[in-house]
């Protein structure tokens, strides 16, 4: 009988954009997979792939303990029913309610992904103040149980772990993000035209939003041809997400261009010439790994993640966050040196060969599986 990975996650698009290639690398390799998220509009993407899938009714952003608890209870089902050997949980809910559940359970085996931190731990708003001594004492408790491994997108995250007593060492996996199938992106030579800046990510207050509004305001001032582009749309479920009437204000404006929700974001990097994600917190943002792999100039801020894809002054530059000014100095720096910004894209794509390539988050993935067959 095949063993069952399953994975736990809140949203089937964020599965599909981020762990689908793993999922199927993982069926293909003779593992049952099923995803537990909330149905969405992926679903059948997921089924198509081969993968099961159960609808997982959770809230992402409920609060109410009666709905958590009834979380978890439907966890514990999932569980008693589905038997699999390995449970794979994404982000922090998944995590502190599928880990308790398991432990009430069969006992799978437990593999935890706490890919970035959230609203929680980049907010400054009293709810997220509230809520984080909470989730801190979850996690102490529930995110590393004997006999799990947690895997992390960056090395910061995963030093501040083992340091907080969050994680033993040896339970402790690296893998960056989720790769970039570099043999389908393609390098393409800078467009011909107006630089553009491109920024691709939710539409949300702590992806640096804001920041990359006022930034523009300011390069366009002394750079008036310079184009900004935002990709993306709001997330309702996220209490970050910025309202649609606040982008079309901007855009209103004509300091960026909004162009909303999008599937061909390497199509649009091949039209860009900078990338920007001034972000206050990642795992490993997907969209600079598309960045690199796309052989474009980035600049980002110096936090968590955001400095695992860019090493200053080789493909990139990195700036403090939530730092207007700063973002604009950088970007100031980029948009009139063409030769600079080729030397940083050329740069980018070698970094995404040889530590994001797809094919190695695979392997990786892989093997963390292949630890619980024994």
């Amino acid at each position: 009988m095949k063993r069952k990975i399953l994975y736990v996650i809140t949203a089937d698009w964020f599965f599909c954009s981020h762990f689908m290639a793993r999922a199927m690398a993982a069926r293909d390799a003779g593992y049952e997979v099923v995803v537990a998220a909330r149905a969405g509009e992926h679903v059948d993407e997921i089924v198509r792939a081969g993968l099961g899938f159960i609808d997982l009714k959770v809230s992402r952003r409920g609060v109410n303990p009666f709905s958590e608890l009834a979380t978890v209870l439907a966890l514990w089902k999932i569980y008693r029913h589905q038997r699999p050997h390995i449970v794979h949980h994404i982000a922090l809910k998944p995590i502190l309610y599928g880990t308790l559940a398991a432990l009430l359970g069969p006992r799978p085996h437990v593999i935890n992904a706490p890919v970035g931190m959230g609203f929680v731990f980049t907010s400054p708003r009293l709810l997220a103040r509230c809520l984080k001594p909470l989730i801190m004492l979850g996690m102490r408790r529930l995110l590393n149980p004997r006999g799990s491994r947690v895997v992390f997108e960056n090395a910061d995250d995963l030093g501040a772990a083992v340091q907080q007593g969050l994680v033993r060492r040896s339970d402790t996996v690296l893998i960056r993000g989720a790769g970039v199938d570099t043999d389908e992106v393609e390098t393409l030579a800078e467009p011909v035209g107006p630089v553009r800046v491109i920024l691709a990510a939710r539409m949300l207050w702590d992806k640096g939003i804001e920041e990359f509004v006022g930034a523009a305001r300011l390069v366009r001032e002394k750079l008036p041809d310079t184009r900004f582009l935002l990709v993306g749309s709001p997330d309702e479920g996220n209490p970050a997400s910025i309202p649609p009437a606040v982008l079309q204000k901007w855009q209103r404006e004509g300091v960026v261009q909004w162009l909303g929700h999008r599937t061909d974001v390497p199509e649009l990097l091949a039209q860009a010439h900078i990338a920007c994600l001034p972000s206050y917190r990642e795992g490993l943002p997907k969209f600079l790994l598309e960045a690199l792999a796309a052989g474009r100039a980035v600049v980002a801020t110096d936090v968590p993640g955001c400095r695992e894809a860019v090493e200053p002054g080789v493909n990139g530059l990195l700036v403090p966050a939530r730092d207007t000014a700063a973002l604009a100095a950088a970007l100031c720096e980029l948009v009139p040196d063409a030769q600079r910004r080729q030397a940083f894209g050329r740069a980018g794509r070698e970094r995404a060969e040889k530590q994001f390539s797809s094919a190695r988050v695979i392997a990786e993935t892989l093997a963390a599986y292949r630890q619980f067959d024994a």
